[in-house]
This record gives structure tokens, sequence and C-alpha cells, in this order.
């Protein structure tokens, strides 16, 4: 489907960004458009990739007329350009607000405007019982997504969204930060050993934006079904790796704006999802504002229904948290005795 076609990918230099393209660029696809807001990460994704598909586009989200432009014959968006740390956003919600929800109506006006064939917008865990104003924001990005699609044209742009967990050593997670701590010899600073959090790669992020671009209708949300482990299990995992099992490890306590356990699926989303084998399609609530239904009647079966969450899930032990950085591709170097650690991709 994406043969001769263009792809625009916003926030393109970021962690989702380069996974994406290291998927695409060696296909039959016709070019892929870079729109960021810093010329020195796109700089240096021009050097580093050196490809002749590769197009950038210096611009920001919250600039629709950026994004017009940037959008013009553009068969295929994926929205990846958000405020996504949890301290940044708490301090500065409305600088959350101006990028995650504003910045979102703005890439989905544009590329309506310019007819684009399917967008696929990047989402969160904690947009499911948000409780920092990250989550929040990305909640509120989720039902601007769901609104705007019951209003567009099907026969010309589809809008769907994909949610996730913790994507492994993607850039400010905690796996490259524990790896550092290892390797300098420092304590290993974690939360709470028993909180538990989603473990996919990027790789696996990528399958399931691929799942939506193919399969997505309307509103949908789609959900990869990913196993879950313990912050103790992953640290043991790494000392494992690293042949430090005796290193100090040092418990500081949960962090404001932290769960104990992350939901991809709330209830209430579970309770209409559809099971598509490795992935939950999540269909868009097309009710207007009369729904009745939902205002005298309810649903009996609801309350029986539970969420899909970190708790609940496949849980790794160490051996199979293990398996699964193996397919990381820098920990092979680690375990060769390389002293340098990845930022992130």
């Amino acid at each position: 489907m994406f043969d001769s076609k263009v792809l625009l990918i916003t926030g393109g230099t970021g962690s989702f960004g380069n996974a994406v393209l290291d998927r695409f660029l060696d296909t039959d696809i016709g070019e892929i458009r870079i729109f960021s807001r810093d010329e020195k990460k796109q700089d240096d994704m021009r050097k580093k990739y050196n490809s002749p598909k590769l197009k950038f586009y210096i611009g920001d989200v919250r600039d629709y007329q950026s994004l017009l432009n940037a959008t013009r014959g553009v068969d295929f968006v994926y929205h990846a350009a958000a405020l996504k740390q949890v301290p940044s956003c708490e301090f500065h919600p409305m600088e959350a607000v101006k990028t995650n929800v504003l910045g979102t109506e703005n890439v989905l006006e544009a590329a309506i405007q310019n007819e684009v064939k399917r967008i696929v917008c990047l989402s969160t865990d904690k947009a499911v019982y948000p409780i920092n104003a990250m989550g929040i924001s990305k909640a509120m990005m989720e039902k601007v997504i769901v609104a705007k699609s019951r209003n567009v044209d099907s026969t010309k742009t589809v809008i769907s969204t994909t949610r996730y967990g913790n994507v492994m050593a993607s850039r400010g997670s905690v796996i490259p930060l524990f790896l550092r701590q290892i390797i300098n010899k420092q304590p290993i600073t974690i939360t709470d050993p028993n909180m538990t959090r989603f473990m996919m790669t990027l790789d696996d992020a990528v399958d399931l934006v691929l799942h939506a671009f193919e399969n997505g209708v309307n509103g949908d949300i789609f959900v990869q079904k990913a196993p879950a482990a313990t912050i103790d299990v992953l640290v043991k995992a790494l000392l494992k790796i690293t042949g430090k099992t005796s290193h100090i490890v040092n418990i500081i306590g949960t962090r404001h704006g932290e769960k104990l356990y992350e939901a991809l699926c709330s209830r209430e989303e579970m309770f209409v999802a559809e099971d598509q084998g490795g992935y939950y399609r999540i269909p868009s609530d097309n009710r207007d504002l009369n729904y009745s239904k939902y205002h005298e009647e309810g649903d009996i079966d609801l309350s029986s229904i539970e969420d899909y969450n970190s708790h609940n899930t496949e849980r790794l032990d160490i051996e199979g948290m293990v398996a699964l950085l193996h397919k990381l591709n820098f920990i092979a170097d680690i375990e060769a005795g390389s002293l340098v650690v990845p930022e992130g991709v």
C-alpha cells in the first residue's frame, strides 16, 4: 500500500520517527517527509541516511500553516510529535495542551484539507485513567481525534490512533538510565520494585503502526497485546546481562504523577473492543448528543468487565525479560563490554 506513496512523519527526529524511517526507507515507498522543529536533529538524520527519498520540513505542529504546506501531496501521515515527559508537562500543562491537543487538531485539519488518505496518531497508556498533565493532554488528544473522525469523509481520509505502553530504550526511558548507572558504578535508583509496566520494542511499535494503517477505520484506537514486568524483574534482568548481580539498588519511592501499574484499555473500552489476535481494536464511539441509552438505560454487563493493564497481562520473569532485552541491538555490545549506552534512538 505504500509503493510510490508519500509518508509524512511529524516529530520525525524522535525515537518513533527513526524506527518508522528504518522500516520504510529501503522499501518501494516514494518519499518520506520528516516534519519537526529541531534543525540539528534533522541535519544529523540527513547525514546519517543520505537518501534521496528523505525530505525535511522545519515546522511546529502548533503552526497550522507549516503543516498545511508539509502535507500537500502526502498520502499517509504518522503523527508522533508530542510533549511526552511527565515532569515537564506537569509544570507546564498549557504547553502540553498547545502541542498534544491543539497541535493534533492542526495536523488533522491540514491533512483533511489536503486529502491525505490515512493518518495514524500516537498515544500512550497514560491517557487511560490519567493522573498527570501529560496523560490528560493525551486523553484529550484522543477525544479530538475521535470527534474529528466523526465528521470526515471516510472515502477521502481515515484517522486512527495507536496506543503504546513502555517502549524499551526509547529516548528518555529507564533502560539506558539503568545501564549507565551500572557501567558508571552508581547505585541503580528505582521507585517501587513492584511497579509494573508494559514492555515492547520499537519494532513492535512499528508493527502496530502498520497494522493501524492497513486496518484502521475512522476513529479506531489500536492496542498491541504486550507482556509486562515489574521494575524489580527488569533491573535483575539487566544485572544478569551485565554480570553485575551484586550491584547496589536504591529504592527511592514513587514519584509524583506515577502509577503502580498502567492500563492500555479501560474497562469501558474492553466492553466494546474487538480481539484481533495480537491486537485490540477499540472502535469509535459514534454517539451523538442524544444518546439516551447512556442517560436512562446503561449496560448491566459493563460492571463485570476488567480493564487491560500491566498487572493482569502476561507477566515476564527474569529469563523472559532477558530474552526480550536481547531484541535490542545494543545489548549485544553491552555484553561484549561496551561502555557506550545509547540515550535512545
